[in-house]
């Protein structure tokens, strides 16, 4: 059996689809911080483990400190 894996870290149109949302919505939330992701030049990218995590939580922005090392060396 062929099972589709999800990878690592999501596009912007994987993020949408993943949650089944619009791709106005997900912008719209990553923005305000309500998402965990990351704006990289014009791309975002999503951690899969911190949007799973974040959906599983109550309080989203405890996923987006414990997941604030992922990018510390980033600039």
């Amino acid at each position: 059996m062929d099972r589709l894996t999800t990878p690592d870290v999501l596009t912007l149109e994987e993020t949408s689809a993943y949650l089944r949302l619009s791709i106005e919505t997900v912008v719209n939330q990553a923005l305000k911080g309500n998402i965990p992701g990351r704006k990289i030049e014009s791309d975002w990218r999503f951690l899969k483990i911190a949007i799973d995590e974040w959906l599983c939580s109550k309080n989203s922005s405890s996923i987006l400190l414990s997941q604030a090392g992922v990018f510390a060396d980033d600039d």
